[in-house]
């Protein structure tokens, strides 16, 4: 299947691109972050982050489809 991800603020920075689709075997988006983050070399784990699919928060055990929009949100710091 093919998702289509979005990244923001250190995890951007770290894929070196804003976005990216990709084809993907697995099933859950706990699974897809561990094959992204062996990818691109992410350093947080999942407790740290969100997990938004087709615009809507989601558990890591939602499972994701062919098609969607997988965002994964990194904590931020504001001032």
């Amino acid at each position: 299947m093919k998702v289509h991800l979005l990244y923001f603020a250190s995890l951007r920075d770290r894929a070196g691109c804003a976005e990216e689709s990709i084809e993907t075997g697995v099933s859950t988006a706990g699974d897809l972050y561990v094959d992204i983050a062996k990818r691109h070399g992410f350093s947080f784990a999942p407790e740290r982050l969100r997990v938004a699919v087709n615009g809507a928060l989601v558990p890591w055990s939602h499972a994701i489809a062919d098609g969607d929009e997988v965002v994964f949100l990194p904590p931020v710091s504001g001032g």
